[in-house]
């Protein structure tokens, strides 16, 4: 087989680094899309630079994403770009629809005009549930999006679709429940709790301030998930998938293992600040993976507990560096 060229927009973003770092592994030429204009934040794959290619591209501007596939020629495109943060998505709703709607349909259209074979996987969001008329969500529940990044990541997704039906493109969406990792980005309640739980832990901080305690989400790994946006493009046929452990935890089970993680009760230090609510909640995802462990052989490795004590682990370790690099002193978590 002559070699396999991939291209993942939002390369520099958690899955973007994760994907990379796995197709490079599987022999993949790997080529990554980032904005000019975005000051380029490159820190998650600052390792991967002298081994992946980077083309100035934005799902904005039509004319780039052509270029862009001319030049990388690729057999695979990964759409992980994204305005990815949900409450961000009320200050900006109009920014939000056009990366994260109209953009998928940009590339799309790309695509069917410079190579109609090359296989398209787009990153759906267990967010287009939204308020779930059953639990758990599968490929056939009715999506309900509850934020403007729900609903434009619903007519990403079926856009996706209709170019598959169409004209014919293997286009897949990977309809991913919540996935984090050390990588993940501070702004997320995740990472937020884990990068609290240290500097708490260090005596840099007193206090965490959490919005609703009670919102339950299937939290996965995101290494595995990346897993399965591969697998996906492998398939003889496209299809649609539900990525997700089956498994429902709330914003407090989270605190709670990582407070407990470091030997100290989330209870003393936790406080609930309203202005944090969302404006429309999403009360209760749990995803039901079943097809994509039928189909794909996919599996989740990493469960709940196990995800909170690694990123807790992470962050102490980032935390205790960096008051060695400002102290000059050593801490040692």
């Amino acid at each position: 087989m002559s070699e396999r060229r991939a291209l993942v927009t939002g390369i520099s973003g958690q899955d973007g680094s994760y994907l990379a770092e796995l197709l490079l592994e599987k022999g993949y030429r790997v080529f990554g899309a980032v904005r000019r204009s975005s000051g380029e934040n490159l820190h998650r794959i600052q390792h991967l630079l002298g081994d992946i290619e980077l083309i100035h591209a934005d799902l904005l501007d039509q004319q780039s994403l052509v270029t862009m596939l001319r030049r990388a020629r690729p057999h695979e495109v990964y759409n992980l770009a994204a305005q990815s943060y949900v409450p961000l998505s009320w200050e900006q709703p109009m920014l939000t629809a056009e990366v994260n709607a109209v953009g998928v349909a940009r590339l799309l259209e790309a695509i069917r005009l410079v190579n109609p074979a090359i296989r398209f996987y787009q990153a759906s969001s267990s967010e287009m549930f939204g308020q779930a008329r059953e639990v758990p969500q599968n490929e056939d529940t009715p999506l309900h999006p509850r934020s403007p990044y729900g609903v434009a990541k619903t007519y990403g997704h079926y856009i996706t679709v209709n170019y598959r039906e169409s004209y014919g493109l293997f286009a897949c969406s990977g309809i991913l429940f919540n996935h984090e990792s050390p990588r993940r980005g501070k702004e997320f309640v995740s990472r937020k709790i884990t990068d609290g739980v240290a500097r708490i832990k260090l005596g840099l901080a007193r206090e965490l301030r959490l919005g609703n305690l009670a919102a339950k989400r299937d939290w996965g790994y995101a290494k595995d998930y990346v897993r399965a946006m591969w697998l996906m493009l492998q398939q003889d046929r496209p299809s649609d998938y539900v990525i997700a452990t089956g498994e429902a935890h709330s914003v407090e089970d989270f605190a709670r293992l990582a407070f407990a993680h470091v030997g100290l009760q989330w209870r003393d230090f936790v406080r609930v600040d309203p202005t944090l609510f969302r404006p429309a909640e999403v009360d209760h995802l749990i995803g039901d993976a079943t097809k994509a462990g039928r189909e794909l052989g996919w599996q989740p490795t990493v469960r709940f507990p196990e995800l909170v004590a690694l990123m807790v682990e992470a962050d102490l370790a980032l935390v205790a560096a960096e008051v060695r690099a400002s102290r000059g002193t050593q801490i040692r978590p």
